[in-house]
C-alpha cells in the first residue's frame, strides 16, 4: 500500500497533476511524500475521502499553497491546526463525518472559501470568526452538537445555503434575516420554539425547512408562499407555561408565541389602540439614525447602550402588513396551517402561520393572501 501510494504521488509530481485522489486507502498519517521538498505547487484538487486521518500537517498551506478544494470526508480528524487559514485560494473544505470538537478561529482567513461543510462531528459551537467568510456560499453543519449559531454570521452576505439539521439550536438569530442571497435553510430536528418575525421576508428564500422542532408552533406568514417544511412540528405533549408572556390573548396565541424574544414587551391586541411610548420612542431613534438629516448633530450610535444599538441595527422584526420596524411589541394575527389551502401538503403538523403587526390597525386589516 505505501509503495502505491508513492508512485500515485511521484506520478502527480512528475506530469504535474492538479488534481489527486488517494481516497480508500488506510492512510492514518498525512504521506509525507506530498510535503517533501517543494511540496505539489501546482496541485488544486485533494481527495482524501474515508482514511483514518487524526490531524493535517501545519505545513500544509507551504507545501501544498494553490489548493482549491480539499475534500477530508470521513476521517478521524479530531482538531485542524491553526495554518489551515493560510490556505489563501481554497474555495471548497469537506471536513464531514470526522471528530472535530472544534473549530479554530483561524478558519475565518479564509477568504476564498465558497463551501464549507462540517456534518456529522462533535462540534458545540462555532467560531465568531466564521462571519469573515464574505465568499461564503454553502454552509453545512448538520448532525453536530450545536446550541447556538454566530451572530456574526449575517456578514457572510454571499451565503445561499445554510444547512443546520439535528443539532440543539433553540433559536435562530434575528441577524440571519439579513442575508439577502439566502435561497434555503434547513433547521430540522433542532429544539426551535420561535423563528425570527422577519424570517422569509427576503425575496430570495424560498426553500426553509424547519421539521420535527417538536415545540415550533408558530411560522412567520412572510413563509406562506414559500417551499417550507414542517412536519412534525408542533405536536410536543410537553405543556408551556403562559406566565412567561405577558398581555397574551387566547391559549392558542399563548402557545404559538411561547419563545418569543426577551426584547418583546408588550404583545398587542385589537384592543389596543394606543402604541407604547417605550415602542414610539424606538421607532424614531431607529428613522433618526437609519436616515440622519444633514442638519441634525446625532451622536454617533457607538456611544449607545449595547442592547439598545443592536435593536436599532437589528429591529425584532418588520410589520408583516406596513414594514413598519418593530423593537418591544408586536401584534399577532394566527392562521392556523389546517385552514389554509396547504392543509392538504401539510398534515403531520399543528404550526399555525403568524402575521407580525405593527399596530392594531394593520392587525385588523392584514389578510394572508392579500
Amino acid at each position: 500500500m505505501a509503495t502505491d501510494i508513492y508512485e500515485t504521488i511521484s506520478m502527480a509530481k512528475q506530469e504535474r497533476h492538479k488534481t489527486l485522489f488517494l481516497n480508500y486507502r488506510n492512510l492514518k498519517m498525512f504521506p509525507v511524500e506530498l510535503l517533501k521538498d517543494e511540496g505539489l505547487q501546482f496541485l488544486e484538487r485533494l481527495y482524501m475521502k474515508r482514511n483514518s486521518l487524526t490531524t493535517l500537517p501545519d505545513n500544509l498551506a507551504q507545501k501544498l499553497p494553490n489548493l482549491i478544494e480539499l475534500y477530508l470526508h470521513s476521517n478521524n480528524i479530531v482538531i485542524i491546526p491553526e495554518a489551515i487559514g493560510n490556505l489563501a485560494r481554497l474555495q471548497s473544505l469537506d471536513l464531514s463525518n470526522n471528530a472535530l470538537q472544534l473549530l479554530c478561529p483561524e478558519i475565518g482567513r479564509l477568504r476564498s472559501l465558497r463551501h464549507l461543510r462540517l456534518s456529522n462531528n462533535q462540534l458545540k459551537c462555532l467560531p465568531p470568526a466564521i462571519g469573515d467568510l464574505l465568499e461564503l456560499e454553502t454552509l453545512d453543519v448538520s448532525m453536530n452538537q450545536l446550541m447556538s449559531l454566530p451572530e456574526r454570521l449575517h456578514r457572510c452576505l454571499s451565503l445561499q445555503s445554510l444547512t443546520a439539521d439535528h443539532n440543539l439550536l433553540s433559536h435562530i438569530p434575528r441577524q440571519l434575516c439579513c442575508l439577502h442571497r439566502l435561497n434555503q435553510l434547513s433547521m430540522a430536528a433542532n429544539q426551535l420554539t420561535f423563528l425570527p418575525l422577519d424570517l422569509g421576508r427576503s425575496r430570495e428564500l424560498q426553500f426553509v425547512f424547519v421539521d420535527n422542532n417538536l415545540e415550533l408552533r408558530g411560522l412567520p406568514s412572510y413563509l406562506y408562499n414559500k417551499v417550507i417544511g414542517c412536519s412534525g412540528c408542533g405536536v410536543s405533549s410537553q405543556v408551556l407555561d403562559p406566565g412567561n408572556l405577558v398581555e397574551v390573548p387566547g391559549d392558542a396565541i399563548s402557545q404559538t408565541l411561547a419563545g418569543l424574544p426577551a426584547q418583546v414587551k408588550v404583545v398587542g391586541t385589537e384592543a389596543d389602540n394606543v402604541v407604547p411610548l417605550e415602542e414610539l420612542t424606538m421607532r424614531t431613534l431607529h428613522r433618526l439614525y437609519h436616515h440622519r438629516p444633514t442638519d441634525l448633530n446625532l451622536p454617533p450610535p457607538i456611544t449607545l447602550p449595547k442592547s439598545l444599538l443592536d435593536l436599532l441595527e437589528f429591529p425584532l422584526g418588520h410589520c408583516h402588513r406596513c414594514s413598519q420596524s418593530m423593537f418591544t411589541i408586536t401584534y399577532p394575527k394566527l392562521f392556523p396551517l389546517r385552514d389554509t389551502v396547504l392543509a392538504g401538503v401539510h398534515r403531520r403538523t399543528t404550526v399555525s402561520f403568524v402575521a407580525y403587526c405593527c399596530s392594531s390597525h394593520c392587525l385588523r386589516t392584514f389578510d394572508l393572501q392579500g
